[in-house]
């Protein structure tokens, strides 16, 4: 690509305040994916790095932790202190959440090569928005999942373990919202305060630039869509799943993979964009813009406060199921956007041949969806009476 296209294509390269890549529009939809996967890795050994790293402020923050445990506490055991045992860890539930088919979704690669005109941006853009409008919700509700009633076992430390993790998940939380650190003296007044630039601010700019009218914006959700959120909200939530489940869906779950796919969301706008004449600029796809920036970060905060709270092989096999299921609830929902958009359908996670490991290992989620299903307002969801009384789901068990 050699042509220019308003801000978000320079002589043929995508800036790098747009996207890290780049050569993004020269790539294909799986060299997009390699390319994050190899940076995620590389952003995450750098951050081991820094613990190992005496001066750095990461390491005084766990060294004083150390110090202030007894000899047989076993947070001297976690894999942030055994010589190679975080990265191993990362390393294979990594490749588990990366290699899911999830993040090649026939949407996100159809999309990417440009294969969507206005009138499918347009539907797209509406039935995602409810997704990005309530995702935010779900790292709050884990949040109150770690407090000091919880049990922890790390005696004197058990509260300044949850604190940090709190504190991981609250930056995730601020970044949505659009608010920040402040000091007293410059604390925002409640006008700017509740003008913040959330996630969902930052969306209706997408809007701006496709030209939906603000009365169109806000729309029913696609049942598809209504399962992730509720599958969302339930492992974050629900006391059927443990605090480590609900951790592992809002990090590993429900970070790692977003920069890539919004990436290939992004690109795909851009060439669309530049063959339909749209004067799209970088504010209208500055919510796809941002999440890529972002959630590097995020998925690397939350990697290492979950190793906090895994002890064994178990353990890790209780991260891998609860990802299962966030990436499970994710691929149907994106399979019923693309019957929405495209008027065809793609194969369900069922109809591809999913690998053994990743297949559900028990039916939680089948009960509490279905139950959870019950609550909604059925004005919310498109023919939401006949959602209501919906007893398949979208989950594959082993």
């Amino acid at each position: 690509m050699t042509q220019s296209y308003s801000d978000l294509v320079v002589d043929g390269r995508v800036p790098a305040p747009v996207h890290p890549m780049p050569d993004l529009l020269d790539q294909s939809a799986e060299q997009v994916l390699a390319a994050f996967r190899d940076s995620q890795r590389a952003d995450f050994s750098a951050i081991i790095g820094d613990v190992n790293r005496p001066g750095t402020v990461l390491h005084q923050v766990f060294a004083e932790l150390k110090q202030r445990a007894a000899p047989d506490n076993p947070f001297h055991r976690v894999a942030l202190f055994r010589d190679g045992a975080l990265e191993r860890m990362f390393l294979d539930l990594h490749d588990h959440v990366m290699s899911h088919p999830v993040w090649r979704h026939p949407f996100f690669v159809r999309v990417f090569d440009g294969g969507i005109d206005l009138d499918g941006l347009r539907r797209f853009s509406t039935s995602y928005f409810n997704q990005i409008k309530n995702t935010r919700q779900c790292v709050a509700m884990a949040i109150g999942r770690f407090h000091g009633l919880m049990d922890l076992p790390y005696d004197g430390l058990n509260e300044r373990v949850a604190e940090i993790t709190q504190v991981s998940l609250a930056q995730l939380v601020a970044d949505e919202y659009g608010v920040g650190a402040h000091d007293v003296e410059d604390y925002p007044d409640l006008g700017h305060l509740f003008r913040s630039r959330t996630h969902i601010v930052l969306y209706r700019q997408l809007f701006d630039g496709l030209g939906i009218a603000a009365d169109d914006q806000d729309q029913p959700m696609l049942w598809g869509v209504a399962d992730n959120v509720l599958i969302q909200r339930l492992v974050a939530g629900d006391p059927a799943f443990s605090p480590l489940e609900a951790l592992s869906s809002v990090g590993l779950g429900m970070e790692w993979g977003v920069p890539e796919f919004f990436s290939l969301l992004l690109g795909g706008m851009i060439r669309v964009g530049r063959r339909e004449r749209l004067a799209l600029t970088a504010r209208d796809l500055e919510v796809f813009i941002a999440h890529v920036r972002y959630d590097v970060l995020h998925a690397v905060s939350v990697m290492l406060v979950t190793s906090l709270h895994m002890k064994d092989d178990a353990d890790v096999a209780v991260v891998k199921n609860a990802c299962n299921t966030l990436m499970a609830g994710r691929y149907a929902m994106m399979g019923d956007v693309y019957a929405h958009v495209f008027g065809e359908s793609c194969p369900a996670l069922a109809e591809i041949g999913l690998e053994p490991r990743y297949q559900l290992t028990d039916r939680r989620m089948e009960t509490a969806l279905r139950v959870a299903r019950q609550s909604i307002a059925p004005k919310r969801v498109v023919r939401g009476d006949e959602y209501r009384a919906r007893t398949d789901v979208p989950l594959v068990f082993a």
